[in-house]
């Protein structure tokens, strides 16, 4: 079996019943998807697949199409420039213990590049990832910067644009 985790082809000899979770973080190494709940309703364990939300702790690997693209933690920033979402995690502090920050992050990730401009409604129907220490309201702000910051990036890249087209 092959798979693409954060734009890196993986040939893996696992059981097409193990779950991604494992094959994530025994298999290729990368530890930042975590295990918490064994069951799909915490969501510490969300990766992306496609750019949809996944909950890795459930997933059989074999269900994994070899043509995805898997991505972790890990694979979201671009070497030491972080994502607006995870500069917005790091401006508003949003983690408190941090261990459900990854999946949080993807998560939120997910639902910008869905919705671009959230309601306060449709993050919280989105964000369904639990934070045992209550970090709500620091990941909603969090979510409304990452947005904002999406957009202004968008802006300038339109201006920029635009001006070079005068020329």
């Amino acid at each position: 079996m092959r798979l693409s985790i954060n734009g890196k082809p993986h040939d893996l000899d696992v059981e097409p019943e193990m779950p991604l979770l494992w094959v994530i973080r025994d298999v290729v190494n990368l530890t930042g998807t975590k295990f918490s709940c064994g069951v799909a309703a915490c969501g510490a364990c969300t990766v992306l697949i496609d750019g949809q939300p996944v909950r890795t702790c459930v997933t059989p690997v074999g269900s994994v199409s070899e043509t995805a693209e898997i991505t972790t933690i890990e694979g979201l920033a671009s070497g030491d420039e972080l994502t607006p979402v995870q500069a917005a995690w790091v401006e508003h502090q949003a983690p408190q213990c941090g261990f459900c920050q990854s999946g949080q992050i993807l998560a939120a990730t997910a639902l910008l590049s869905q919705t671009p401009e959230p309601t306060d409604e449709e993050i919280d129907a989105a964000m369904t990832n639990i934070c045992r220490c209550g970090s709500y309201p620091r990941i909603r702000k969090a979510i409304h910067a990452a947005a904002r910051a999406q957009a202004e990036t968008l802006r300038a890249a339109a201006g920029e644009g635009a001006s070079n087209d005068e020329r």
